[in-house]
């Protein structure tokens, strides 16, 4: 009997997410130019986590940075390499999950960006997914990341959002539970085929987590000390608003 194969998750949203999610790439390099302006010039070694297509990863090979980039998604990687071999810059890409990924070495910095880490399942899934990075960190490195939060699932996990780009058009009807804790997109793909349109379906999901969540999941993993930055102002012009959105740099004891 033949035994039916699950989709690939975010199959879809890799496909098509330069064209559709490229207008974030901007706000988050002004983060990482403000946020990292001191650490930087220490990194020499660089994990992009939950990398998608790779931008934040070409980014630090062009700068000469030994890179590496770790996703879930076959089509996620499968995208990252075709655009490192295209623009000739080395990024060694890994196929893992978040929660249990291994570098074969120790890095200086790992990034986790665009809310990345809310798409990790469970509660109990955050504290797996900091002492992953920390192993991958060495001692003193740093871990940059950013989350939705409640206030964030509240005024922008609502409603339905259209988007339309040549060759594909995306309706998002998003929601969220009543106490602001998941938030969730049915996000169905029209994709132009020849003449015809297909039509496909994904589902994306997150979790949020307070602040003291975050913290005791880190110090926990073996993190120092953390530094917080609200993420409006960084996405100006943009529906993010103040509360919605949070950055973190969290740096790894030496010890």
């Amino acid at each position: 009997m033949r035994q039916h194969k699950e989709p690939e998750p975010y199959h879809w949203l890799a496909e098509y997410y330069d064209e559709v999610f490229s207008p974030n790439w901007g706000p988050m390099r002004k983060v990482r130019q403000k946020v990292l302006k001191k650490v930087m010039p220490e990194v020499k070694a660089a994990c992009d986590l939950a990398c998608g297509t790779g931008e934040t990863a070409l980014e630090f090979a062009r700068a000469g940075i030994d890179t590496f980039a770790v996703d879930a998604s076959p089509t996620m990687c499968k995208l990252t390499r075709e655009k490192a071999m295209r623009e000739r810059v080395a990024v060694q890409v890994v196929p893992g999950d978040m929660r249990n990924f291994r570098l074969p070495r120790e890095v200086d910095l790992v990034t986790c960006e665009s809310d990345a880490l809310n798409h990790v399942g469970m509660k109990s899934d955050l504290l797996r997914v900091a002492k992953a990075v920390a192993r991958a960190l060495r001692p003193g490195g740093h871990f940059l990341f950013d989350v939705n939060n409640a206030l964030g699932f509240k005024r922008y996990w609502t409603g339905n959002v259209w988007v339309e780009k040549p060759g594909v058009l995306v309706v998002m009807r998003n929601g969220h539970s009543k106490d602001a804790q998941r938030a969730w997109s049915d996000v169905e793909w029209f994709v132009q085929d020849g003449e015809c349109w297909r039509r496909h379906h994904e589902r994306v999901e997150e979790i949020c987590w307070s602040r003291s969540e975050i913290e005791r999941a880190l110090g926990r993993a073996g993190f120092a000390s953390m530094r917080v930055w609200d993420a409006a102002p960084f996405f100006r012009n943009s529906m993010v608003t103040r509360g919605c959105h949070t950055i973190y740099l969290a740096r790894k004891s030496h010890s």
